[in-house]
């Protein structure tokens, strides 16, 4: 799978639940807190009555600072928050991804959101790296 436009990932040779400790480690060490985590499968499951192939988790991350000075910036951007991260099975791996904060956030027409938004994608970035 290749490089997304709006994110960014890999795939990894770790076991599913073993991919989603390790992210939300890496994501802490990175100053993102996991407001919460969505098993994707089960939701369908209990809403539509559908069966999903594999598993799939949403985090919901968030770096308390960053999100702070983001508000400041623009009231308006906490539509946009918190950054999701997915892990999920994909061909015989697990992959992990996020969504990039400078494709999310550059859909907003305020530039003073471009460094913050940088900050978090490295942020992001240097978490999916290490797990």
């Amino acid at each position: 799978m290749g490089a997304r436009v709006y994110g960014f990932g890999k795939d990894l040779s770790l076991p599913y639940e073993q991919a989603v400790a390790r992210l939300q480690e890496r994501l802490r060490e990175q100053g993102f807190g996991v407001l919460w985590e969505m098993d994707v499968p089960a939701i369908l499951k209990e809403k539509l009555g559908v069966e999903m192939a594999g598993r799939y988790t949403i985090l919901g991350a968030c770096n308390p600072g960053l999100a702070h000075q983001a508000l400041e910036k623009e009231t308006e951007i906490g539509l946009l928050l918190p950054c999701n991260v997915v892990v999920y099975e994909h061909q015989g791996a697990t992959r992990v991804a996020a969504v990039d904060p400078n494709a999310a956030l550059g859909i907003v027409d305020n530039p003073e959101l471009d460094p913050i938004a940088s900050q978090a994608a490295d942020r992001l970035r240097a978490a999916i790296d290490a797990v």
